[in-house]
């Protein structure tokens, strides 16, 4: 090997040394990760003490049940900031068309009532708001959708009477109805889920279109209540729940199939004209 070359590598071969850190001892792979408060302190609120010191300090890959519990908790979370704007395409696409031909009244009022009840009965039951909290933000969102259906239909007389309508379902809901009603309420969203989703259905099967539906509130739904799912399976030993997430699921995915096959038709009264 010439001379310069080995100078070279010799070269080299210290510079790395110089700069390389220390081979860990073997007490380095048995510390802990040790965050600061501000950082540690949201984390255990999230997913608890004994789930934070299994993944965090001890950064143990095998405790299934936790990764599970902080994943269902960050879905969770997940669906209640998605929850917060799902519908906002939905309110901009009907405004911006001055227009809700396409949506079902009777899908939006009862899907509307069927989040009432569901708020109401998680809220009553103490249950962490991450497995029900976009509820809250539906609720609202769907209000809003309803009275611009009734606007833009020129209803302008029920738009009001909607709104008020809605508040006090909601309050009587929340603070009146007797705790074994609410079970039994709750218990009627399942067919209510059902009863809202198919008139929606059949107008864009009848229409071979979906009209002013927004892709966007739809795929994301459908993420949303397949999420759902998940966290309710993970966090909560309520079949009625759980069924009534497994069913929206299901009739969101329906919608998601039709906005795939009707996409970008129009309805018949949206269509330009042939010259006669």
């Amino acid at each position: 090997m010439p001379f310069g070359l080995s100078t070279l590598l010799f070269i080299v071969w210290s510079v790395t040394l110089a700069v390389a850190p220390p081979v860990p001892d073997s007490e380095f792979f048995n510390r802990k990760m040790l965050l600061p408060a501000p950082l540690k302190e949201p984390i255990v609120a999230l997913i608890g003490d004994k789930c934070y010191i299994s993944l965090v300090e001890d950064f143990d890959l095998t405790d299934v049940p936790c990764i599970k519990y902080a994943l269902s908790k960050g879905l969770g979370f997940g669906i209640v900031i998605g929850g917060s704007i799902v519908k906002i395409p939905q309110i901009l696409t009907i405004v911006n068309a001055g227009s809700a031909r396409g949506l079902s009244l009777a899908s939006y009022i009862l899907e509307t009532l069927s989040c009432c009840i569901t708020f109401a009965y998680n809220w009553r039951q103490n249950n962490p708001f991450s497995t029900y909290g976009e509820t809250c933000f539906l609720t609202v969102q769907n209000i809003i959708i309803t009275m611009l259906i009734l606007f833009y239909a020129q209803r302008h007389s029920e738009t009001l009477v909607t709104m008020i309508g809605y508040v006090a379902i909601l309050y009587v809901l929340t603070y009146i109805v007797p705790s074994w009603v609410m079970s039994s309420l709750y218990g009627a969203t399942i067919p209510i889920g059902l009863a809202s989703k198919v008139p929606q259905i059949y107008t864009n099967f009848a229409n071979k279109s979906t009209g002013q539906l927004s892709v966007f509130a739809v795929v994301t739904y459908f993420a949303g209540t397949a999420a759902r799912v998940f966290t309710t399976m993970t966090e909560l030993d309520d079949p009625l729940m759980l069924y009534g997430n497994m069913l929206a699921c299901v009739l969101n995915g329906i919608l998601l199939i039709q906005v795939l096959l009707y996409w970008g038709k129009k309805l018949d009264e949206e269509k330009p004209r042939k010259a006669d």
